[in-house]
């Protein structure tokens, strides 16, 4: 059997810096190639069999991790904020960083994370985008009702948005200035274009033959309609992963960082190092949930009369994670307590 290879990369948008060593530490080649497909396919080459990679999480990850996966015995991928043995050294650059990621990798001490399939990291993708254009609705929504203030309208807040009231309000109302028509009308074709983009989006991944049949799963538990589902699919990827409950719940961001030294713990508040997108959409979800399902309302009621409206929420949340894993790991609808008691009696 040949000794294995460990190739460090550390990875930039123009540049690739790399370190080749084997299994005694040896450096075996280093140097730095463009940032290309191209350049990759040469320098591939050149290297010796059988190698494993290692290269640090950013932007630029998913496409290289792709094109060398076929090339390498294993290709791992470092948590950006675990890697303490690059981020406090005293002297860092690029090819002693390459460095030390092929020596975390050849001792196994490389934090590793969780890399999607290329099938889920493209479709969430698209999901995030679809964010970018909610997130571009509320601020052309903002600033029509702000363009509306400044210049002294009355208008209706509720029927603002509404297509009829808008054209209404334009064509009859006197107050509306001149100077700022020309821009209520293009912000309002500019939410028109972004809700059918959006609303194609979320279409098309929902008509998809990978997700389809999970997410008419998941949305059988409360709550969960198909932003959520969607959500939790594409961020989430494969439930394996997470052995319980409570890792789910921290990958989610519904916990808080604790901090513990001897007898001494401290509870400090939810922690940053979660996924942003997964802890959003579950607290809006958790949010309405308490109004349509009774036990979820009872688990909102009893966290309420701590006197903590927030808690009560991600109490919820925590209790929805619980509902969706079962419902991935058992490949089956969502049975509510009351169904599972009539039918066990």
């Amino acid at each position: 059997m040949r000794d294995m290879y460990y190739i460090g990369l550390d990875v930039h948008k123009k540049t690739i810096s790399y370190c080749v060593k084997d299994a005694s530490g040896e450096i075996y080649g280093e140097g730095k190639i463009g940032a290309t497909r191209c350049d990759l396919d040469c320098w591939l080459k050149a290297l010796p069999q059988p190698r494993m990679i290692a290269m640090e999480a950013t932007i630029f990850t998913g496409w290289i991790y792709d094109h060398l996966l076929p090339h390498a015995e294993q290709i791992k991928v470092a948590h950006p904020l675990m890697l303490r043995a690059i981020a406090a050294a005293k002297k860092k650059n690029d090819r002693i960083d390459a460095s030390k990621l092929a020596d975390c990798l050849r001792c196994d001490f490389l934090p590793e994370c969780h890399m999607m399939p290329a099938a889920i990291r493209n479709r969430r993708r698209t999901l995030r985008y679809r964010h970018l254009l909610v997130r571009q609705m509320v601020q052309m929504k903002n600033r029509v009702s702000g363009l509306l203030m400044k210049t002294g309208v009355e208008y209706n807040k509720q029927r603002l948005h509404k297509v009829s009231y808008f054209r209404e309000l334009l064509s009859e109302n006197e107050e509306v200035h001149p100077s700022i028509r020309p821009l209520l009308k293009l912000s309002r074709e500019t939410i028109e274009r972004c809700q059918k983009t959006e609303y194609a989006l979320v279409s098309s991944l929902q008509r998809d033959p990978v997700l389809a049949d999970r997410i008419k799963r998941l949305r059988t538990v409360p709550g969960v309609g198909p932003i959520t589902a969607l959500t939790w699919a594409l961020e989430i990827g494969d439930v394996s992963r997470f052995r319980t409950i409570k890792q789910a719940i921290s990958y989610c961001g519904l916990c808080g960082d604790e901090r513990s030294s001897a007898d001494k713990a401290m509870r400090m508040p939810l922690s940053k190092q979660r996924n942003k997108h997964i802890q959003r959409t579950l607290v809006e979800a958790a949010k309405l949930v308490p109004r349509q399902n009774h036990e979820l309302a009872v688990i909102y009621d009893k966290e309420k009369q701590r006197g903590n409206g927030n808690r009560a929420t991600l109490a919820v949340a925590r209790k929805m994670v619980a509902y969706l894993l079962a419902v991935d790991r058992q490949q089956r609808d969502f049975v509510p307590a009351e169904e599972r008691r009539t039918a066990a009696a």
